[in-house]
């Protein structure tokens, strides 16, 4: 069980939104590109700040947001006929970027070791990449857990929010990024054994 588990309920919350957007002209593509804006913006606030509390008390915010824009954007390509392969390229290309520069911005963070952000920015890479290269071969993305893209997002909130509230120290941080990234390691290899099946 991962919080992916409990996307079908959001996206019904979310589908009349998307519905009046599309009445509205706005694509699946725009609202792709701007969650990533959005995740550079929240990136760039951190690392500009040094992890200042206030910019890292809006994380949670940004990433729920984003986490809604990501299902909206779902709900307009395959439900109101916007699917495309540019925003397939989008969609997989921009979640990568995004969560890069929102997890390498926490090295900013005072105390917190930019080994242990690189390493979890890197499992969760790996384990993103694991998912596309099932769908590459065997025409089924791959959303195996135990600690997929969403899950990621609820553990950076938390990271976050402890971060602004002082406590615990950049010590503590670190080690907790690294067991986000030993969890990241677990998560492709489960991905790369589900597309092996």
């Amino acid at each position: 069980m991962t919080i992916y588990d409990l996307k079908p309920a959001f996206q019904n919350l979310l589908r009349p939104l998307a519905a009046s957007l599309v009445r509205r002209g706005v694509t699946a593509n725009q609202i792709t590109t701007a969650a990533f804006a959005l995740s550079l913006a929240q990136a760039a606030l951190t690392a500009a700040t040094h992890g200042a509390a206030w910019a890292l008390a809006l994380m949670p915010l940004t990433l729920f947001v984003r986490m809604a824009l990501n299902a909206i954007d779902g709900i307009m390509a395959r439900e109101f006929g916007q699917k495309s392969r540019l925003g397939a390229y989008l969609n997989e290309l921009f979640d990568l970027l995004s969560d890069a520069a929102l997890y390498l911005a926490m090295a900013f963070v005072p105390g917190v070791s930019l080994w242990s952000v690189t390493l979890f920015t890197l499992a969760a890479a790996a384990s993103e990449y694991a998912g596309v290269l099932g769908w590459a071969l065997t025409g089924k993305r791959r959303y195996e857990g135990p600690f997929g893209k969403s899950d990621r997002a609820f553990f950076l909130g938390v990271v976050a929010l402890l971060a602004a509230a002082g406590w615990p120290g950049g010590e503590t941080l670190s080690l907790l990024f690294y067991a986000g990234a030993l969890l990241g390691g677990v998560t492709a290899i489960n991905r790369v054994k589900g597309g092996l099946r």
